[in-house]
């Protein structure tokens, strides 16, 4: 399989930095990866403090991977042993093929917790704090409120289909969480979305490109009325689920 090949040879490229444990999480790690589809979501714990000699080589190792089949879908946030408490903290992260940095997430760090992949080196309970029902929660209210609501702005970005599966996604794995505590697969969250009254035709679009073997391709028509139902439906349902759980 290419994902296999591809994490093997990441693998051999970060075992001379010496990382304490590399984790798959996300879809990777839940049990519903797409190959091709899915993103591949990693996190390294580093052994020390980046220097910019560690820096340079994290990103020549990527840079060397570029043309790997699935590269581009590649991300990997390196974290290191004195920052793996504070999930405000950027650390960095390749991802879309660039170097920047980004927080790991309660979400994420709950996913590791719960149904991490461990790739290399320790399991997540060995080095990563429990992540507080408290503070998951604040984490996902906040991320609807702060993030996706002003996301609804701006209508062109929604003619993009990331945009709308993960928006959608996002919400209701956001509601599952806030509602009973659940961490949902991307499957799961598209069969929750019709009972939150999401618009059926996008769901069931969104069902097509990400599982179907060939996806019928999209027209500008139907993407301009994706994302206006898209828009239409998230921008009260997130309202409400903030007023409700806020």
């Amino acid at each position: 399989m290419q994902t296999d090949a591809l994490l093997d040879r990441f693998l051999s490229g970060l075992a001379p930095l010496n990382p304490l444990a590399v984790w798959a999480h996300g879809s990777l790690a839940g049990g519903d990866y797409q190959e091709g589809r899915s993103d591949l979501d990693l996190i390294a714990v580093m052994d020390r403090p980046l220097t910019r000699r560690t820096t340079w080589r994290l990103a020549t190792l990527h840079a060397r991977l570029r043309n790997e089949p699935l590269a581009g879908l590649l991300h990997c946030t390196y974290l290191t042993p004195d920052a793996v408490e504070d999930a405000r903290r950027s650390h960095l992260t390749w991802a879309h093929q660039q170097l920047f940095k980004r927080p790991v997430t309660p979400v994420t760090r709950r996913e590791l917790h719960t149904f991490g992949r461990v790739l290399h080196g320790k399991a997540p309970t060995g080095l990563l704090p429990p992540v507080l029902d408290l503070e998951l929660d604040e984490f996902v209210v906040r991320d609807q409120r702060d993030f996706w609501r002003p996301k609804l702005a701006k209508a062109e970005r929604w003619r993009h289909a990331p945009w709308v599966d993960v928006g959608l996604t996002t919400f209701a794995r956001a509601t599952a969480t806030l509602r009973d505590g659940r961490l949902l697969s991307k499957r799961e969250a598209l069969e929750l979305l019709p009972e939150l009254g999401a618009p059926v035709e996008v769901v069931e679009d969104i069902r097509a490109r990400r599982y179907d073997r060939t996806p019928a391709p999209t027209t500008e028509e139907w993407a301009a009325r994706r994302g206006e139902l898209t828009r239409g439906y998230l921008g009260p349902a997130i309202d409400e689920l903030v007023a409700a759980y806020g």
